[in-house]
């Protein structure tokens, strides 16, 4: 069974956040948009859908192009993508077996 992210039980698995936990989880590593659609386990169609958003965001940049194909990757310098990374960081942080144990 496959692991749910922190990313997608907060904020539900929907297409955007399921692109977004792709790349967040492959940080640094380039992609084409079919492969993206293929690991966010998403349909063609839902995927074009909320690709023109994660680019209007900044929450991509292309790496390479290849023939016709373009190589996309979480753009790091965007300062939402950090923001995003921050939080990943303290869901994480909060959701760590010592934190829930202190909780009790």
């Amino acid at each position: 069974m496959k692991k749910v992210s922190n990313l997608l039980k907060f904020f539900g698995s929907n297409p955007f956040t399921k692109i977004l936990d792709v790349l967040i989880d492959n940080i640094g590593e380039e992609f084409s948009k079919k492969q993206l659609q293929e690991l966010a386990e998403i349909s063609k169609g839902a995927f074009f859908i909320h690709w023109p958003k994660l680019e209007e965001l900044g929450l991509i940049k292309i790496t390479k192009t290849i023939g016709r194909t373009n190589l996309y990757t979480l753009n790091k310098s965007s300062q939402m993508v950090k923001d995003i990374l921050k939080f990943e960081m303290r869901m994480i942080e909060e959701t760590s077996p010592k934190k829930i144990l202190a909780r009790a």
